[in-house]
């Protein structure tokens, strides 16, 4: 169950902070709409990875399609990994 609580609980932000967890972020809310999302640092770390390592995939795609695809014999080539 998600944490939400409005923004003005901010006063008394130890006790915010308290409920923020691993995988149990806090959700902010200013005039009844979403605002803010406090997450653990952790979480935080693994959403960028996830967004960077999802970015690199896509622009290899893009170049793979704009390029052509290698075959498995190419790249294990390219990685040295010819193991006949």
């Amino acid at each position: 169950m998600p944490s939400i609580k409005p923004v003005s609980d901010l006063r008394n932000y130890n006790s915010v902070l308290r409920e923020v967890g691993i995988g149990r972020p806090v959700f902010l809310t200013k005039n009844g709409r979403g605002r803010f999302a406090i997450v653990d640092m952790e979480d935080y770390e693994k959403t960028q990875a996830t967004i960077t390592l999802m970015s690199e995939l896509a622009k290899g795609e893009k170049s793979g399609r704009e390029k052509g695809w290698l075959s498995a014999d190419d790249v294990e080539a390219a990685l040295c990994l010819n193991i006949d």
